[in-house]
């Protein structure tokens, strides 16, 4: 693989897993959603995002789009109960769909460079 294959990759994983954060962030912010109390590890969502979108820009560079819904699966069953809120249910499925739609563009650009 050429240099400048691999340099393109690179970046899309870091514009994917950076600029994703911010996508997701402002889009999150913009529901004016109140979780109260922080609970559970800090900054934890931002690192699950991020291998989230890793995983999804692979699995779109690897076609293997059926494999997404293992993340999916993955996340709604650790917050199972919390899902129970219609609040937190829709504030998490737009969060969760904005960095779902984020990472597969960005994989379709790479494989459309990678392809040209």
């Amino acid at each position: 693989m050429e240099i400048k294959r691999i340099l393109v990759i690179v970046f899309f994983y870091v514009f994917t897993l950076g600029m994703g954060h911010l996508f997701v962030s402002l889009i999150c912010k913009s529901l004016n959603f109140y979780t109260g109390a922080q609970s559970g590890i800090k900054h934890a969502g931002m690192i699950i995002g991020i291998f989230e979108r890793f995983l999804i820009l692979t699995f779109v560079l690897l076609n293997q789009y059926m494999a997404m819904g293992l993340i999916f699966t993955a996340k709604s069953i650790a917050r199972f109960e919390d899902l129970k809120k219609r609040e937190f249910s829709e504030y998490y499925l737009v969060g969760t769909l904005a960095s779902f739609s984020f990472a597969v563009v960005c994989g379709l650009i790479l494989k459309w460079l990678l392809i040209k």
